[in-house]
Order: C-alpha cells, then structure tokens, then sequence
C-alpha cells in the first residue's frame, strides 16, 4: 500500500470533484492544499460541497449550448458553418454532386431556410470562376446539386449548414461513452432571440445558483472550426477557425460595417478553411476583427451580470472561444478576471500564461477521463512528462494557477498518481513564490517571432488542433516549445511592424515555416520595405535565423528572398544547370560545439545550397546544406532545415541566439554543461534553479551569474534551487 503524501503548502490549485464522492473529494483537498473545486462537462458538484468555506467553486457554464427547449422552437437561429463539397470531375454536359455526403448527419444539416441561389455558391475549380445560379438546380430533398457543366472541369459545391450537435459536446459524449445524454443544440446569438435567450438564461442561473463564487464560461459563443465525416471522425479542426461563426446575419452586419460583401469563399477559402497556415486575406482579417468586436460586447454584458451577482468570470481557452482572441485589440473590453486553458506543454502554457488578465490559470494533463485512467495504466508517466515540458515555461512565466479537469474518483484509485500530484503543487507553489517575490528573469537576450500573424497569435504559431501532433508542424513546433523555456525574452510580430520599423530592442528575428504559409509569409517578402528593413536590421548587427523556408517566394531569381543574408538558397529546378561550387562545412563552429553528432532536422528541406565561399556551412550531407551561419555587414544569421524539439536542438537554439546577437561571452552565464538541464535566474533575488528535464540523474557543471562554476548532481524530473 503506498503512504499518503500530504502538500506541504497550500493554495492556488482547483480539483475537479462529483456527486457521491464527498468524503474523498475532502481528503484530496487536505492531501493537495486545494483551495477551489470544479464541475466538468458532464459532472455536477453536491450542495455539500459547495458549502465548504476553506474553497472556492468554480461552475462551468455554457452560454449557447444546453438550451435546446429554445433551440427546438428557433431553428433559424441554431449556429451555422460555411462548408464545402468533395471536389468532383464532370464526364458529361450534366454534374450531380451529392454536396454533404462525407459530413456526420449528427453534426450538421443543410440550410434551406436562407435561399440557396443567394447564399451557396457553385465553382468551377478549373477556372476558378463562379458558376452563375441559373446553371444549377438543388433538391432539398435528396441534399443534392445539379449543375450544368463543362466536361472534365472539376466543380465544387459550398453550401449553407446547420450545426445540429455542439461539437465539444459530441467529442466528451464519444470519449466517455456517455448514455443517456441529450445532445446539445448550439444558438446564435447574431439572432435576436438567442441574445435575449442567453441573457436570460445567465440571470436565471445566477439566482439559482448562490454558492458558486467563479463563473467558468465554456466559453463564449462560437465554437472553433471540429467538423466531424460521416464516420463520426474529426475532418477538419483548426482551433483559430472561424468557420462555425458564420450566418447570413453575420454577413448582412459584416457589409454594412465595412462596406462590401463577403462572400462564402472568403470562409470556405478553396477547401481550407482560412486555417492557421494560410495567409490570411483582407477579408479574413476584417471578419476577424468584425467577429471579435461583436463577440466582446456581448460576452461583457454577461461578464458584468456575473460581477453584479458579486461573482468572479473566468474563460476557458478553448472550445467556444472564437471572437475572444486572448491577444487581440478587444478582449480586454471583456473585463474577465481571469483566463484558464488546458497545458499540453511549454508553449500552451505560455500561451496561458503570458495574457494580460487578472489571473491564468493551467489545467495540466492527464484530465481524469478513462482513456488514461484504467487499470494496467500508469497515468503518473504523463503527468511527469507533462510538468516537466510546463515548468521550464513556468519559470519564464508563471501561471497563477493550477489544476485539473475530469472525473476525481478515477484519479483517486491511484495512489501513485496522487503522491505525484501533491509533489508537483508544492514544486509549483515554491517556483511561484519565488518569482512573485522577483522583478523578472533573467533573459540572456530579446527574440522576435516574424510571421503573418504577429502579436494577434502570441504563442501560437503552428498550432492546428490543440495538443496535436502533425506532420508538417513538429519541425517548427520545436523551435517554439524550446524558446518557451529559454532565458530569452520573446514578441511575436508581422510584417506591418518591419514595415514600420523594427524595435531596436530586438536582437534576434526568427522567420520559421514552409514556403507560402502565414509562417514563412510568401509574398509577404515581394514587399521592397519588409525585405529592405530586415537587410538593415541585420547589416547594422541584428541576428537573424531562419529554419526550414524563411523568406521564401519565388520571384526575381532567388527563392529565399533574404538569401544575401542567409547566404543559402534553394533549388526548386531552375538553376540546375549552375554550378554549387561551396560544399565544405567549416568543420568547428561556436554554434554545434561538440553537438554535431545524431543531428535531428525533422522533417527536413532539400536541395539547400551556400551561394557564396563565405557562407559558413556547419552540416553538409546528400549533396544539401541543412546548417549553417552568414556574415551580413555588421550582422550575423543561422540557418536549420528543421528544429523538432529536443534537448540537442534547445541547445543549438540557444547557442544560435548567442552567436547571431554577438553574445558569445556571455553565453555560460546561468548555464550547465550538459544539455539535459537548463537554468533559470532572478539576479534581484540572488538566486537561480536547475532543472533535470530528462528522466537520468545528471552530474554536470553549472555557472552562475558571474560565470562561476560548480557542480552538481540533479535526480531525474528534479528542480534544485541555488544560491549565488
């Protein structure tokens, strides 16, 4: 039987609990130093419980789900999407799309109500040109389109839908086995008598819920883009999507405030939704911002209910929190005091954290759902390899709080788990603590992330679906996941900002992605002031770094457009009758050190080659460059093909920073030798931390900030505090 661990500190943790489970519920609380618990989707918390006096209550509450008394008898206000067909190829003068065949007929329905002549649209996708109403007919009957075609041209259908099911409800409904349960109609409140409804329906359930003290909104109006197929399997998700916020109300509104209309491909966007990746439009930008400011103003009416009722508002990042962009120009008209979100590593948690709000607030991972808690499971294993990915951005950038979401009797049964939960709070508590206690970090230098989105997607970038892995993202994603943690101070910008000057604080830009995403930023780089203004960046001594294809656009004889400054190019086919005469890596390089061995680029870039004998190339194989380093004037770049994370690739990131910035010197201050650990400083205090992010007892040398050195042994997953 394993001992009980108690905490040996208290506060600022928020257990889940249930009905009958009273007894455990108070002995977790004693065990972990809990001061709030919570309700989940699908659970509801006892009135015993909510007359403790030692914790607070959190309540979830959903503004535009579980209403469907109204939905039933408000149709035309249920919530809608823009969707599109399978792409289809016409054989004949005559093309029958069957238009919703791969979409879950649980989830959505086609919208007749509005007349499809006026709200769908046909397209030629061989022209790209749209098909005029009158050469195609629908059967509302059979969910069919006929068009008029032109043989071998291929068409697609993009059509008007009702959401019959609430998404998130659907996903907790299928990962839980739920029975039993009625599925949840979402509204829409660009309709009237959803507004109204909503308000209502808030008032109501204040009254009748007295003992609540935080109001967690889950979360506002409009869900991000989870579209399911006809399996029931996720087809397309994308947690910044704006494809369920869409409705001919919102499109009548949207012309008269700016002035032309938007059409359903600025939503459908060919196929892709305006997911994360793409560039993204004017007019995608504008409905951004038109969404946003309208969603602002309405969830403010019902944060201020919930302030009048003297109640504290929270919101959840995530599920129903488009519009509610924690760092764009309105949120904070909301007045929410605070933010909670779910960690699925360091970047998610600074993407918590670093929003300007009353209090953050983590959920860390595993939630208590079955799929991780059964038997001949071991579900410490990832709340180990989860607190220890969060808490090197922690202690960058603290979360107010923590906690955990799910099903408490489930966690429970294993005791392992439960000891492990009290260590980690009180581990939590002390780091908290101590940097409320300091002024600020140490950063060792000021890093600058350049893509299409800029501050409005502050931690962000290359985030699809949260916590997701995908094919095409990890490369990038490491990048980001290691800066989360690094001493570095980091802002995200756009290519407005270049344009109008790059801050002089800055001594690091990072442009990271494939060719022709928001990430890299296509032909972003056609603007001569983007291009210009970095070029001077850099040749009056900034530091710049590209991974996989910065600046890329084919245009004017290059394909990297800041190839003078990378001193590399790719070859895409058109030069390969030109000779690569510069393939010798330069053998030693302050940037590698002794790291050149068992290299990860990812999912890697081909055919990269040095354009000049002064590129210093650093690794060379296949014929192809994958790292290396320029001189540009007074300035200095780095180049990496990809950078999956890793303990190696934090390193190389953060010896890249050193060099390019010109910050050799300084770089074993607040350092260890061995790359397994890392340190993080509050020189105010007079004191700094080592942290083990491996599993392996370590014994390595560590320099404090004078660069003196000392060594120490670290158990595995361990933190140890220092003095100077």
């Amino acid at each position: 039987m394993t001992d009980k661990r108690y905490c040996k500190t208290k506060g600022r943790l928020t257990l889940p609990s249930q009905e009958d489970f009273y007894d455990e519920t108070i002995e977790m609380i004693e065990r972990t130093g809990a001061d709030a618990i919570r309700d989940s989707d699908g659970t509801k918390l006892p009135e015993n419980l909510k007359d403790l006096d030692n914790v607070d209550i959190y309540t979830t509450y959903f503004t535009a789900r579980s209403m469907n008394e109204f939905a039933n008898v408000n149709m035309l206000e249920w919530s809608r999407y823009y969707l599109l067909s399978d792409f289809v190829t016409a054989t004949s003068e005559t093309t029958v799309i069957d238009f919703a065949k791969d979409y879950y007929k649980e989830q959505i329905r086609p919208d007749y109500d509005y007349d499809p002549k006026k709200w769908w649209e046909v397209y030629d996708r061989t022209t790209g040109e749209v098909v005029d109403p009158k050469d195609w007919e629908f059967d509302k009957e059979k969910d069919l389109v006929t068009i008029k075609s032109i043989p071998f041209h291929v068409y697609t259908v993009t059509f008007l839908a009702y959401g019959i099911w609430d998404p998130v409800q659907m996903y907790n409904y299928i990962t839980n086995d739920w029975k039993d349960v009625e599925k949840d109609i979402p509204i829409d409140i660009r309709y009237p008598k959803s507004r109204d409804q909503v308000e209502e329906s808030l008032k109501k359930w204040l009254e009748e819920n007295p003992k609540t003290d935080v109001v967690r909104f889950t979360t506002f109006f409009y869900q991000f883009s989870l579209i399911f197929n006809k399996e029931g399997l996720e087809k397309h998700v994308d947690w910044f999507g704006y494809t369920n916020t869409i409705s001919p109300e919102a499109m009548i509104a949207f012309e008269k405030e700016y002035g032309y209309k938007l059409r359903p491909e600025d939503i459908v966007d060919e196929g892709y939704y305006n997911s994360t990746f793409r560039v993204p439009s004017q007019a995608f930008l504008d409905y951004i911002d038109f969404q946003s400011k309208f969603v602002a103003k309405e969830a403010k009416k019902l944060v201020d209910m919930v302030h009048a009722a003297g109640k504290k508002a929270i919101m959840f990042l995530g599920d129903h929190w488009i519009g509610t962009e924690p760092y764009g120009k309105y949120f904070k008209e909301i007045g929410l005091d605070g933010v909670v979100g779910s960690v699925g590593d360091g970047v998610t948690l600074r993407l918590i954290s670093d929003i300007d709000v009353g209090f953050t607030e983590g959920r860390l991972l595993p939630y208590f759902f079955p799929d991780t808690f059964h038997e001949g499971n071991d579900p410490t294993i990832e709340a180990k390899d989860n607190w220890v990915k969060a808490r090197r951005a922690l202690l960058r950038k603290p979360l107010d709080r923590i906690g955990y979401g799910g099903y408490l009797s489930l966690a429970y049964d294993f005791p392992d788990f439960v000891n492990y939960m009290t260590k980690l709070a009180d581990e939590y508590r002390e780091i908290y603590q101590t940097m409320a206690a300091s002024k600020k970090a140490y950063a060792a230098a000021k890093v600058a992330i350049l893509n299409s989105w800029g501050h409005l997607r502050t931690w962000a970038p290359y985030i699809v679906a949260h916590g997701k892995w995908y094919k095409l993202s990890y490369s990038y994603m490491g990048m980001m996941e290691a800066l989360s943690g690094m001493d570095v101070d980091v802002e995200f910008i756009n290519f407005d900002d270049v344009k109008n000057g790059i801050d002089p604080d800055i001594d690091v830009i990072i442009n990271a992605g494939d060719a022709y995403t928001a990430f890299s930023g296509a032909e972003s780089f056609m603007d001569p002031e983007v291009v210009a203004n970095i070029r001077k960046f850099v040749h009056e001594g900034g530091g710049f770094i590209g991974i996989g294809e910065p600046s890329a656009y084919q245009a004017n004889g290059r394909f990297f457009q800041l190839a003078d400054v990378l001193g590399l190019d790719m070859e895409k086919g058109f030069s390969q009758s030109n000779n690569k005469y510069f393939t010798t890596p330069v053998g030693k390089h302050f940037i590698i050190d002794d790291l050149l061995e068992n290299l990860d680029f990812g999912e890697n870039k081909a055919n990269v080659y040095a354009i000049s004998e002064d590129t210093q190339i650093i690794e060379y194989s296949d014929n192809e460059v994958h790292m290396a380093a320029n001189d540009f004037g007074k300035g200095r770049s780095f180049y990496m093909t990809g950078m999956p994370y890793s303990f190696q690739n934090t390193r190389i990131l953060k010896r890249a920073i050193a060099y390019v910035s010109h910050k050799e010197d300084e770089l074993k201050k607040y350092y260890a030798d061995d790359i397994r650990l890392e340190v993080a400083a509050y020189p105010d205090l007079g004191k700094y931390c080592v942290i083990n992010n491996s599993a392996d007892q370590v014994t390595s040398l560590v320099y404090d900030g004078q660069g003196k050195e000392k060594e120490i042994t670290i158990d595995g997953s361990e933190l140890i505090w220092l003095e100077e």
